[in-house]
């Protein structure tokens, strides 16, 4: 079963808008885009468009958090996160204000929409910043139990999503556990971790059964947060499999495999190798075209996970 981030983010609004009496929607005129269209035509009075004006939508949201409720700011992830950064610095962090920012088309999966609207940097970038948390949904199916999450955690949360359609991974929403800072297993494996974020997670599932071919074991895990991020589960993985893979539709510096790589430095040095745009963009062009251009595939998993396997050796 495939499905479309953005779809299950329409149906997470309407549900966690009845669920929250106190809960407000600001976005920045891609109300269509995003979804928050639901939320709009359900609780009118709750919602506000403020237009192509990033930085007022942070200013807005933060003030509105004043009067009590959690607030959702929603925009396209490389204008929700980097033109208003010193808004969302200064005006949510600094004073742990109760905003969330929920991102759609995080990665180079935007596909045909080009550079500009790739948001490449958007994890590094939000996980700098001192009281913000950071989610990765893995799929469509689980985006419900991360907004509800997100919206239940006090203080700046920024929630990724993708924009492609992708596999379902949770099939029943429901029976999502999802808790900010701990990890999912999502399969167990002795012989080498793959960790994937977001829609690498499937690549990673799909990876670890080519592994299984070669008569290698590959334990999946879901990151879920990339901060805080759930250093057990990584160290765990680490000393029983021995060495680690990360994978990540994000730029190679400041996202997963970077925090991955504090905490094995720190607590469970082994090898790690990296699947992730190498310091550089990506173009306009079809979704699936750009992931196996740049690499963001399962092969390429497989390829870093032998690599990994021999190092390890």
């Amino acid at each position: 079963m495939r499905w479309n981030y953005r779809d299950a983010l329409g149906e997470a609004f309407a549900v966690i808008g009845e669920e929250f009496k106190d809960l407000a929607v600001v976005t920045a005129d891609v109300s269509k885009s995003t979804r928050s269209i639901k939320f709009k035509e359900r609780y009118p009075e709750r919602f506000f468009s403020v237009g192509i004006a990033e930085a007022n939508a942070v200013g807005i949201s933060a003030g509105i958090s004043t009067f009590g409720g959690p607030v959702i700011f929603t925009a396209y992830s490389v204008f929700a996160t980097e033109k208003p950064f010193e808004q969302i610095r200064n005006m949510l962090c600094y004073p742990k204000l109760n905003v969330k920012i929920v991102a759609t088309h995080g990665g180079i999966n935007v596909g045909e929409d080009g550079v500009t609207h790739q948001a490449i940097e958007d994890v590094a970038i939000m996980r700098a910043i001192p009281n913000m948390k950071v989610v990765v949904v893995a799929d469509p199916g689980e985006v419900l139990a991360a907004l509800r999450a997100v919206v239940k955690m006090p203080g700046p949360v920024f929630l990724r999503l993708a924009r492609a359609e992708t596999e379902v991974l949770h099939e029943d929403a429901n029976l999502v556990n999802f808790e900010i800072g701990k990890a999912e297993v999502m399969r167990e494996g002795t012989d080498v971790t793959l960790i994937g974020m977001g829609m690498m997670v499937w690549e990673s599932i799909k990876a670890a059964k080519l592994l299984e071919k070669e008569g290698i074991s590959a334990r999946v895990i879901n990151i879920r947060t990339v901060k805080p991020i759930d250093v057990e589960e990584i160290v765990k993985a680490a000393n029983e499999t021995g060495c680690i893979v990360t994978a990540e539709d994000h730029n190679c510096y400041g996202g997963l495999g970077s925090a991955v790589a504090e905490v094995l430095a720190k607590h469970a040095p082994v090898p790690m190798e990296q699947v992730a745009l190498m310091d550089t963009f990506a173009e306009s062009g079809e979704c699936d075209l750009l992931l196996e251009k740049y690499g963001l595939t399962d092969k390429k998993i497989v390829e870093r996970a032998l690599l990994a396997i021999q190092r390890k050796k």
